[in-house]
Order: structure tokens, then sequence, then C-alpha cells
């Protein structure tokens, strides 16, 4: 079993900015992709950014530029810094972890990031 823990999210100002972090610990893979996803109210949950244990990182379109996804692998952490923030990244932020060679997936319980116009 994998648990994830994730902190950082608040309430900020449009423009602001925050940086979550999600502390992984379990039974953890050495080939493995962390991820940040969202959920919004009513609608559904989305692939934010996603990173390999190799550093190959991914981004939706709508924070390419903005949002930045890091990993420290020796204490099996993923960060999102998160930076000019729109009232529409406003959503609960779910932290993700997926073995390769099991295909287990995990989620974390989810930190809510509130962004005001």
């Amino acid at each position: 079993q994998v648990q994830l823990v994730e902190s950082g999210g608040g309430l900020v100002q449009a423009g602001g900015s925050l940086r979550l972090s999600c502390a992984a610990s379990g039974s953890i893979l050495s080939i493995n992709v962390l991820g940040w996803y969202r959920q919004a109210p009513g609608k559904q949950r989305e692939l934010v950014a996603a990173i390999t244990s190799g550093g190959i990182d991914t981004y939706a379109d709508s924070v390419k530029g903005r949002f930045t996804i890091s990993r420290d692998n020796p204490k099996s952490t993923v960060y999102l810094q998160m930076n000019s923030l729109k009232p529409e990244d406003t959503a609960i932020y779910y932290c993700n972890l997926r073995n390769i060679a099991t295909g287990g997936s995990y989620w974390g319980q989810g930190t809510q990031v509130t962004v005001s116009s």
C-alpha cells in the first residue's frame, strides 16, 4: 500500500502563488509517476501535471507557463509550484502515485485551493 499526504492548499488572491507538497510512503516502486490532479465543483477530475521518476514532466495546457511540478526522489515527495493563479484554478487538488510495474494507482485525500478574484 501507498500513503500520500498533501499540504499547502489555501486561499489566495488572483495573481498570487501557492506551493503544494505531497509526501508518499509505503510500497513505492522505483519506476513511478507522481502527479497532481484537480476537481472543481460539478466538473470531472483532470490532470494538472505529472512527473516520472526519471524527471520527465507533462502539463495541462491551461497551466503551462504558470505551474511547475518537481520531485525529490530520496524524500518521495512531489511539489507543485503554482504562480499567476486564476479564479478558474479553484479546485480540490489531489496527489496521485502510479507504480508502473504493477499499475497500482493511489490517491491522497486532497487539498483545497481557492483563488479569489
